[in-house]
């Protein structure tokens, strides 16, 4: 396996005129196309989710209080968490595979904390202008127009970070019966989530921004034991660039960078990529698309800070992933693991049983006898349904002859989503010896959901 790549950590620049806060400058470009279509896919799928109904209830809800997930067509109890399980292994091994190829790429254009930093920036310059307005709206701190102004944005960060909590609450509790009982009808442990959760994301991507990314996220300090020299990782290109600086007509030994500080001013972390690759990189790319801007006014190719790797970095311009780098062996490691895992679940799913059932024992009298000869048992049933429709569902008895269900009806209606509780009795003649039974539930309208659970009746002791 290649060796593992380490990354150099050089000492963080501060943009130009500011020496506390960060005003990133917004660009445009391709990679900023892709980080935006990944911040509208995402906050569609958070805010409007919880929006859809499915089979007549919420598409997508973690019932927590009834110990139960519906998601689409079906439901899941605590004893499917295996499901969960396999879920996030998958996620790991997804993140592990996308680092691998291409470092930070989640930082950078997908992970929460980057797209709703982004969205507070987004309201930073709608109210306060862009980053030279806001660098010096900074420096006239506690007059009336950083007052006002200030005081804007913060009230639309607060009312964002309000709908964020709610939203949240409404992957747990129906939203539509959240917002039927707002402000008075949520208890104060509801109200404890939208406040915790908008709190939360209120300051962390409304005031500490890149300082989680610095300072407080531990994937920035092991993500380099996932690197290796075919890792792509924005690089710029020193040996084309330096030495940096204005260009002047005579100068001959001039490199192609101009030391404009675009690459600084659009870093949403504050770095210098001129110095090298450093540990708060997202990889979010947007000095790539601020310096092809620059090179496109100076009529020069492209790439001068690109995505690139140690293997690729002699080759000129934007590094060409070949067939190899997709199927090196760390790569291919984690991919089969995703491919596995992904596959055992689906399969798991297309032939997981939505009916469920538990048998439970009367603990208190395990036989009875009765007047007429004969030996009782009595049993719990508890019957679920996780499939999106009501199940009639039929029960029957696997058991030696002799011993009989008493039921006068033995077809049982669940609910969609529903648990329901089944007393039964088993009746055998009073010289029925102990022997295992099993109990079967079947849908009559799909005859292929059966599921059966072993027990044991219960016989009277020999009393000679």
């Amino acid at each position: 396996m290649p060796a593992t790549r380490t990354i150099p950590i050089h000492p963080i620049q501060p943009v130009p005129g500011t020496a506390t806060a960060l005003h990133p400058r917004l660009t445009r470009g391709r990679f900023n196309n892709w980080r935006v279509a990944l911040i509208v896919l995402t906050q569609a799928v958070f805010f409007g989710l919880p929006w859809l109904n499915w089979d007549g209830r919420q598409a997508v809800l973690f019932d927590v209080a009834r110990q139960q997930f519906f998601v689409f067509g079906l439901s899941f109890w605590p004893q499917d968490f295996i499901y969960l399980a396999a879920l996030l292994m998958a996620c790991a091994f997804l993140l592990f595979w996308a680092s691998t190829l291409a470092g930070r790429v989640w930082c950078g254009y997908a992970c929460p904390q980057t797209v709703y930093s982004t969205l507070m920036l987004w309201l930073d310059r709608l109210v306060e202008g862009n980053h030279v307005a806001r660098a010096r709206l900074a420096a006239r701190r506690g007059s009336a127009e950083w007052l006002a102004r200030k005081g804007l944005k913060h009230a639309l960060m607060l009312l964002l970070c309000a709908w964020i909590g709610v939203t949240f609450l409404g992957w747990f509790v129906p939203l539509r019966e959240v917002l039927a009982r707002l402000p008075a009808g949520l208890s104060a442990l509801e109200w404890g989530w939208i406040a915790g959760y908008g709190v939360f994301t209120y300051v962390l991507a409304g005031h500490l921004r890149e300082q989680v990314c610095k300072h407080m996220c531990p994937y920035a300090r092991f993500q380099s034991s996932m690197f290796d020299a075919r890792t792509l990782v924005v690089d710029y290109d020193s040996a084309r660039g330096e030495p940096r600086g204005a260009h002047r007509k005579g100068t001959s030994a001039q490199g192609a960078c101009i030391d404009c500080g675009i690459c600084v001013q659009v870093c949403p972390v504050g770095i210098d990529i001129r110095q090298g690759l450093q540990y708060e990189c997202i990889g979010c790319a947007a000095c790539i698309d601020a310096c092809d801007i620059v090179m496109d006014k100076l009529c020069q190719p492209r790439g001068l800070i690109r995505f690139s790797s140690d293997a690729h970095r002699e080759q000129p311009g934007p590094a060409a992933f070949t067939l190899r780098d997709w199927l090196r062996p760390r790569a291919s490691l984690y991919a089969a693991l995703l491919l596995t895992v992904t596959l055992a679940t689906a399969i798991a799913l297309a032939q997981r049983q939505p009916l469920k059932l538990d048998v439970a024992r009367d603990r208190q009298q395990l036989a009875r006898a009765t007047a007429d000869g004969q030996v009782e048992n009595r049993y719990l049933l508890q019957l679920g349904n996780s499939a999106g429709v009501p199940q009639d569902v039929e029960l029957r008895l696997q058991a030696p002859a002799g011993i009989r269900l008493l039921s006068h009806a033995p077809v049982r209606r669940i609910e969609a989503g529903a648990n329901t509780q089944w007393a039964i009795t088993l009746t055998a003649p009073a010289s029925q010896p102990s022997v295992p039974i099993t109990l079967v539930a079947q849908s009559r309208s799909h005859p292929h959901w059966r599921v059966q659970t072993p027990s044991r009746f219960i016989g009277l002791p020999d009393r000679h």
